[in-house]
């Protein structure tokens, strides 16, 4: 019984060290670009942003590769096992945030920004700030 709560509890502290570290990977890329994007912008942001994945998921001119990592972001939302329980508040939700985050700058950076201009339907200030927040900026605004 002693050697199963020890498994538990290293299972938990790795599961937790590993949130912590994207939350400090999405905070660290976020200053050093001096991203003035908000939560509540990024809320705002959420039925653009998945009409934008799900016009993605159907272009058969991007790379399999965006579809397949489409399909296991649905598979890993949709799933009732998370690296952190939703159940807990604010971290729950927190890591299916990140795990979001992380799979939209893969993605566009991937199928690169005339992908993400040809599909996008939202406003050009949510497309500035996606473009923000996958990175795409940097060497794209002038696009938008």
């Amino acid at each position: 019984m002693n050697s199963w709560w020890t498994a538990l509890l290293a299972v938990a502290f790795g599961l937790v060290l590993i949130w912590l570290a994207l939350v400090v990977a999405l905070l660290v890329q976020g200053r050093r670009y001096d991203d003035p994007t908000r939560l509540r912008d990024v809320l705002r942001l959420i039925p653009d942003v998945v009409r934008l994945l799900r016009r993605l998921s159907v272009d058969h001119s991007l790379p399999r590769g965006v579809r397949i990592r489409l399909v296991l972001l649905l598979a890993y939302l949709a799933s009732p096992i998370d690296l952190i329980p939703d159940f807990i508040p604010v971290i729950g939700y927190a890591d299916d945030a990140i795990i979001v985050a992380l799979t939209l700058r893969s993605i566009a950076r991937t199928a690169g920004p005339d992908a993400i201009d040809r599909h996008w339907t939202g406003t050009t200030d949510g497309l500035r700030a996606i473009k923000r927040l996958t990175g795409l900026s940097l060497r794209e605004d002038h696009d938008c």
